[in-house]
């Protein structure tokens, strides 16, 4: 057409353009905290895995892949959410500083509704894929880390039992999935295990960035010389408790002496890591014990799937 400039009518997307969207897709990613939602895959794995109740020749692939698929997405939308409620907190922090939202390479109101998204469709994927009982579970999981455990951080220590509740309810979603149910012993001692599991694994990111928190006026220790005690005794006494939970399998007859041995093995040095932080009260032991209870999870869950 005459008077019209060909680049004009060029609708191919701008080298800027690509260039732009391929720098902000790591950011978006980043939003879901990857990192964690490889340990809630793995949770609600193991929770649909052992709530099946029939055998493995008539195992529901799809089920299982669109639970961890909805779980995934109501994770990721929670982890976006909550970078977006503590940005202004975390551009305090050394440790989170550099995060999408509170670094700016991201708008706050991108990042909430990218969070809002990701959470409304999780949840009405589970609905609508899965059961209903999955996805209550998926928001009331989404719905008190944000809105009970998240404001309390800032308010007092006991954020870490606030906080171990909705944490600990993947294998939940994922028992529920597979038996539309979560009236079982079972199911309950999955929530146990994780419940548990969460205390020493988060006083050793606290008191790695115990600095860090303080200065963002995250109240997660307590102030002063109290704040090893509390440290210690968390730690130390949910790693104990672990041991015979964990051993509930073979005491009721679903397991046998090899788990037995193996699972007293590995809740003793998940032990010996925690009990090391609590009497050192140093920066290395707690990134020796943070290591331990990373590598623990997924080899306390695959040893109760392999007993399966």
């Amino acid at each position: 057409m005459a008077g019209v400039s060909t680049s004009a009518l060029d609708i191919r997307p701008s080298a800027r353009t690509v260039t732009s969207v391929r720098s902000t897709a790591p950011d978006f990613v980043a939003l879901t905290k990857p990192e964690v939602n490889f340990l809630i895959v793995i949770a609600t794995f193991t929770g649909f895995y052992l709530g099946y109740p029939g055998d493995l020749q008539s195992f529901p692939v799809e089920r299982m892949l669109n639970t961890l698929f909805g779980t995934l997405l109501v994770a990721s939308g929670t982890g976006t959410l909550n970078q977006y409620l503590e940005c202004g907190f975390d551009a305090q922090m050394r440790r989170t500083s550099r995060r999408p939202i509170a670094a700016g390479r991201l708008s706050a109101r991108t990042g909430a509704w990218f969070g809002i998204s990701l959470s409304i469709l999780g949840s009405v994927y589970l609905l609508a894929t899965v059961n209903a009982l999955s996805s209550a579970l998926a928001v009331f999981t989404a719905i008190s880390y944000l809105f009970i455990y998240t404001p309390l951080k800032r308010k007092t220590p006991l954020c870490t039992f606030a906080g171990a509740v909705p944490g600990a309810m993947p294998p939940l979603i994922g028992w529920a999935a597979a038996s539309g149910s979560v009236v079982n012993a079972k199911a309950w001692l999955l929530y146990s295990v994780l419940f548990l599991w969460q205390f020493p694994h988060f006083m050793a990111i606290a008191w790695m960035y115990r600095v860090d928190y303080a200065r963002a006026g995250y109240l997660v220790l307590p102030p002063g010389e109290q704040s090893g005690r509390f440290m210690s005794w968390q730690a130390l006494l949910a790693a104990l408790a672990l041991i015979p939970i964990s051993l509930v399998p073979a005491v009721i007859g679903h397991a046998g002496l090899v788990y037995c041995v193996l699972a007293g093995i590995l809740n003793s040095l998940f032990f010996y890591y925690s009990a090391s932080l609590a009497l050192q009260q140093s920066a290395l032991a707690a990134r020796r014990l943070l290591l331990a209870s990373i590598v623990y999870l997924p080899l306390a869950f695959c040893l109760l799937i392999l007993e399966k």
